[in-house]
């Protein structure tokens, strides 16, 4: 098995500081945040970013900001733009940040319900139009799976050119509207990827490290972080994502994975620096 690599979901668009104060909005605590899961052993920062409010945007120039200063604080950790935005923003607006060509950036695949009147919707145009910009720039891909068919709209487009192998996929497991948080449906994701494919699984809520502990053992890497879940255990909320970041890392030397450097997920991943 590859080493494992450990992606920290930082502070998302939908939760905020009143269900955990510790939840990112500025730029400095967006850092903080970051600095904490890469210190505890994450090689990837998904990153949403907040005006200083806790409002989400995708701006390009906030993203810029948030990036740069990453930089600094944590030099060779690869940081993942989300094109997902916030349920409701335009196409247009979710993906500015590809625009400064980082090395991964969000693919979602399809569209979800995500409870109550809250559609994100991904047609199949938009999704083209997304994943061309990132094969002109060059921008890997993490193809977003709420769904199995959103597995099979990747291979589809991958066949017409518009999506470069090899491919990497995010399971997100335990959405209301998504597929369910299950060994059983982590192992029909896992058998409906392209023979040399990697995966990453998202567990939703507290579904977050049964899920990390699946896919560790199956061979696939791991997220974690605020966006997908604010609590170190029931009850007890997690008071940075480096203490998330250092449960998953804890889970994979119980279960005999070593932890990827940045340096060692850019290999296993494809990517350019």
């Amino acid at each position: 098995m590859d080493k494992l690599i450990i992606t920290a979901a930082i502070c998302g668009a939908e939760v905020t500081k009143e269900h955990n104060p510790a939840v990112p909005y500025t730029v400095a605590e967006i850092v903080r945040e970051a600095k904490s899961a890469v210190d505890a052993g994450a090689s990837i920062i998904h990153l949403h970013v907040r005006f200083d409010d806790g409002k989400p945007t995708q701006s390009a120039e906030r993203f810029k900001e948030c990036i740069d200063a990453i930089r600094v604080a944590c030099p060779s950790a690869i940081i993942q733009p989300s094109t997902g935005g916030a349920v409701g923003m335009s196409n247009a607006e979710r993906l500015q940040p590809v625009s400064l060509r980082p090395e991964m950036a969000t693919l979602d695949c399809g569209t979800v319900n995500f409870g109550g009147d809250d559609i994100f919707v991904n047609s199949e145009n938009a999704i083209i139009e997304f994943a061309q910009k990132m094969l002109d720039l060059k921008v890997k891909p993490e193809i977003e799976v709420f769904d199995k068919g959103m597995i099979d709209t990747a291979i589809r487009l991958h066949k017409k050119g518009f999506i470069a192998a090899p491919l990497h996929f995010n399971f997100v497991l335990g959405v209301n509207g998504g597929i369910s948080a299950s060994l059983r449906d982590l192992t029909f994701l896992q058998g409906s990827i392209p023979v040399g494919s990697t995966f990453t699984v998202s567990g939703i809520g507290r579904a977050q490290f049964q899920m990390a502990a699946a896919s560790i053992i199956a061979g696939g890497h791991v997220r974690v972080g605020f966006e997908d879940n604010i609590y170190l255990e029931k009850g007890v909320l997690a008071g940075a994502n480096g203490e998330l970041v250092a449960k998953a890392v804890r889970l994979a030397k119980e279960l005999g994975r070593p932890i990827a450097t940045p340096s060692e997920a850019r290999e296993i991943l494809g990517l350019r620096r």
